[in-house]
Parts: C-alpha cells; sequence; structure tokens
C-alpha cells in the first residue's frame, strides 16, 4: 500500500512527540524536501522509516550511538538507503543504538537509555533497540536494524514486533559501520509478516560494493505469504525450551506448536549437543569483540573520530578513545585486544573459530532434516532498565536461553523472531530459522503463526 504525505508528516510529528518519553532517536530527519522528490512507484511508496545510525546517510549525522562519531557527517549513502529511496520510502529518523552496535540492552548509547513502548521503565534489548521502538510504539511501519549476535531478534521480542536477519549476503553492507564483519547482517523491523516479505524484496541483491553480497537471486518472497504449511516439519530446540524458567512462555509456546499442527506441520522436539550450545556465547564475545577490536581502530582521533587535543600523538589518540568511547565498550577492546594478542590468537581467538565451525556444522545438519527450527526468542520478559547490571549472562538460567540466537549469525543463517503473545503485560516473542536462501519458508512458516497468534499489525500507544 502507498501511504500519504500525511501519514509521514505525521509519524515525524509523532516521533518527537514520544522522544521524551523513548529516547528511541538519535537523529531526526525532515520528511518535506524527501517527499517533494519520490518517484512515481516503489514498493514501499511514501512509507515512513526509521534508519538504525550505524547505516550512513548523505549529510546527515551518522553516530553510531557513540560520541567519538557525533560530528560524523557521511558523503555517501549505504547501498540499502539508495534502494530504499528508490523504493518510495521517506527516512524521518535515524534511530538509537548500543554504542557501535556492541551491546544487547540499548543502553549504552552517547543519547542515554532507549525505553520499552510498553513500558518505559524496561529495555528495548539492542543494539537495534530504537528502531524496534519506533515500530513497536506505531510511529513507524518498517525500520532498518543490524544483527551481530541477536540484535534485531531480541529486540524484536521485548518490543513485540516482528525482527527479521536473513541470510549472510542477501543484503548488502556497504556503508553500514561494521561491528564484527563475520556475523554482521542488516536486518529491520515490521508488524506484519507481508511488510516483513515485501522489505527483503526491496533490499536485497548482489551489490559489487560488497565482496561478501551474495549472487542468489532475489525471491518473490511475498509470494509465500498465505502458503499452507502441510506437511512442513518444525523442529523444537529443545534445549532452549527446557532452560526456559518461566513456564508461561513455554506455554505461549506450545500453544503456537498446538496451532501449527492443526495446520498440519510435523512438529517433532530435538536436542543438539549442550556442551556446543553453551559454547555459543563466550564464542561468540570473543570472536566478536577480536573482530570489533580490528574494525575500529581507525576511530583514534589522527585517522578518523572527534578529535581530542594532546601534547603529541600517542596522548591524542588516548584522549580521543578515552572521551569518545563508553565504558562498556572500552571493555569490550580489552578483550579483542588480548585476544588478539600474538601469544594469545591460538589459544583464544583461533580456539573460538574452531568452536565456531563445530556449533556451525551442528546446526546445519540439524537443518537437513527440517524445514526450520523453532523456539522461545528469550526466557523472560525485557528486563527494567537498573536490572540489566544484575543479570549474569554466563548464569545456567541465561547461558543458552538468552543467548543461543547468535547461532544464526555464526552459521549466516535466515532467523526470524515474531510476537508470540504476552506475559505481564509484556511481549514475548517465537525464534524461527530456516536453511541458507529459504527466507520465503521462513515468512511460509511465519504468516502460519501470525495466523495463530492474532498478533498481526499489533502496537502499543505510549502512556
Amino acid at each position: 500500500m502507498a501511504y500519504s504525505k500525511k501519514q509521514v508528516l505525521e509519524a515525524y510529528e509523532k516521533a518527537k512527540d514520544l522522544q521524551e518519553k523513548l529516547n528511541a532517536v538519535i537523529t531526526f530527519v525532515d520528511p518535506q524536501e524527501p517527499l517533494e522528490r519520490l518517484p512515481s512507484e516503489g514498493k514501499l511508496l511514501s512509507m515512513p522509516i526509521a534508519i538504525k545510525d550505524n547505516v550512513n546517510t548523505k549529510g546527515i549525522y551518522t553516530t553510531a550511538g557513540s560520541r567519538i562519531l557525533e560530528n560524523y557527517v557521511p558523503i555517501y549513502n549505504a547501498t540499502i538507503v539508495e534502494k530504499l529511496n528508490q523504493a518510495g520510502a521517506v527516512t524521518i529518523a535515524k534511530a538509537s543504538m548500543d554504542e557501535l552496535a556492541m551491546g544487547g540492552t540499548n543502553l549504552s548509547s552517547f543519547i542515554g537509555p532507549a525505553h520499552n513502548p510498553w513500558d518505559t521503565s524496561r529495555i528495548t534489548g539492542g543494539s537495534s533497540g530504537g528502531s524496534a521502538a519506533l515500530v513497536a510504539a506505531g510511529i513507524v511501519p518498517m525500520a532498518i536494524g543490524s544483527d551481530t549476535g541477536d540484535s534485531v531478534r531480541k529486540p524484536a521480542s521485548y518490543c513485540g514486533v516482528i525482527g527479521v536477519k536473513p541470510t549472510y549476503g542477501r543484503i548488502s553492507r556497504y556503508g553500514i559501520i561494521p561491528y564484527a564483519s563475520s556475523l554482521d547482517h542488516v536486518g529491520y523491523f515490521t508488524r506484519n509478516i507481508q511488510n516483513a516479505a515485501l522489505t527483503l524484496e526491496v533490499l536485497s541483491g548482489r551489490d559489487e560494493k560488497d565482496m561478501t553480497s551474495g549472487f542468489e537471486p532475489v525471491d518473490d518472497y511475498c509470494a509465500y505469504v498465505g502458503k499452507d504449511i502441510q506437511g512442513k516439519k518444525i523442529a523444537i530446540l529443545g534445549n532452549v525450551y527446557h532452560h526456559i524458567q518461566d513456564k508461561r512462555i513455554n506455554h505461549l509456546f506450545d500453544k503456537i506448536v498446538d496451532g501449527l499442527k492443526e495446520k498440519g506441520a510435523v512438529v517433532e522436539m530435538i536436542e543438539l549437543d549442550e556442551t556446543l550450545m553453551a559454547a555459543i556465547y563466550p564464542s561468540y564475545m570473543i570472536i566478536a569483540n577480536c573482530e570489533a577490536t580490528s574494525n575500529h581502530s581507525n576511530l583514534d582521533g589522527i585517522r578518523y573520530g572527534c578529535r581530542q587535543e594532546g601534547d603529541h600523538m600517542e596522548e591524542i589518540m588516548i584522549n580521543t578513545r578515552t572521551r569518545g568511547f563508553g565504558t562498556k565498550i572500552r571493555k569490550r577492546f580489552v578483550i579483542g585486544s588480548y585476544g588478539l594478542q600474538d601469544e594469545n590468537q591460538e589459544r583464544v581467538f583461533r580456539k573460538a573459530q574452531r568452536v565456531r565451525r563445530q556449533i556451525v556444522d551442528m546446526w546445519k545438519k540439524a537443518l537437513q532434516d527440517y524445514d526450520a527450527i523453532i523456539a522461545p526468542s528469550a526466557g523472560t520478559i525485557a528486563p527494567k532498565i537498573e536490572e540489566v547490571d544484575n543479570i549474569n549472562p554466563l548464569s545456567d538460567a541465561y547461558l543458552i536461553s538468552e543467548n543461543y540466537m547468535a547461532i544464526a549469525n555464526f552459521s549466516g543463517t535466515p532467523s526470524m523472531t515474531q510476537p508470540m503473545g504476552f506475559v505481564d503485560g509484556m511481549p514475548v516473542g517465537i525464534n524461527l530459522n530456516t536453511d541458507i536462501w529459504q527466507e520465503g519458508v521462513m515468512f511460509q512458516i511465519g504468516a502460519a503463526i501470525e495466523e495463530v497468534t492474532g498478533l498481526k499489525d499489533s502496537y502499543v500507544e505510549v502512556k
């Protein structure tokens, strides 16, 4: 459907009106001028959208949520921005994010925390939390994010929207400020599966500017929405299901499973190697932070970044990075630097890579036998902001159930979170995974889940 100029302007004003409550926007983008130069037609014609602030937008501040980039104005657009413009989408905001996309809470942005629209005392999840909040609050029907570990899919769960991470290479990353190059994916949020499929049609395709982008032809993803799932084989990831502490979440999940069976799907429980499942998070933290340390070595005030003065080059770099980076990000750089030291590479970084390969082999083998693998996308509702620091990600309760979705980043396979229901008035989600390039099947089964839950186009009026 095409949107009207009035709807775009209303979305822009609503985003500004709710900024004090949500703090979901880093830079507002006046839509007046883009509305005057819209194409005559496009799949997203006049759709108001938000873009995560690590996506380069020509002439518009792109800070990646970090003070070190607070004055950065790109001179070019990311490939996906060009595609969105050609499709007629209108950007109204650059969305808040964890600093340099390195986090899962959206508390580390230099503008302060983003707030969950369902309960502003709670987190959105991260690192794409600002984008998730803007969709969940009914401000925009679609927003761009990025996903390195679960940075689209976990905020989607916490905010009650759809979060899509497609196959590695399905969407060009040219012009995206990186976190970890072997794990980074462009992702996005919508409120219904139809828009999720349509958005992927717009964003997908080979890009010669990104050597990691794939050659696989762009599918007609919308054609899969509404197709029956009779005979589809779906596996429940038992390792996650059995680690969920709040059984109300399992109860909601069980109702979806029953609905899928009624639609003709064959649903079975599987158990993967528990030791490898428990190794996902520590392996991810090593690989991601080592790659991030390398990717961001140019942010030193000499080659790049807001320069802080000093008496010599080393002092300039120290002052720039001390002021420019938040405490949590500096800790991640310490981990990455340690893993990249010559004496540590083999026993830390290379070992993590070898473990990753074993995890990927296990995952791909499981996907050979099933059309999809599903599990609850989180073991809890969104935590209160003040409770986050008390959570131990390595505890038995959290290690697998809260961190397993990085397996799709390790493997590059498509993964999507969508609303499953509510616990204590807060949304919880279900995560759906398919084999590489099988996004169409993912949307086919996702549309069936959407029918079972009845949560299509749901959002919340922020109080």
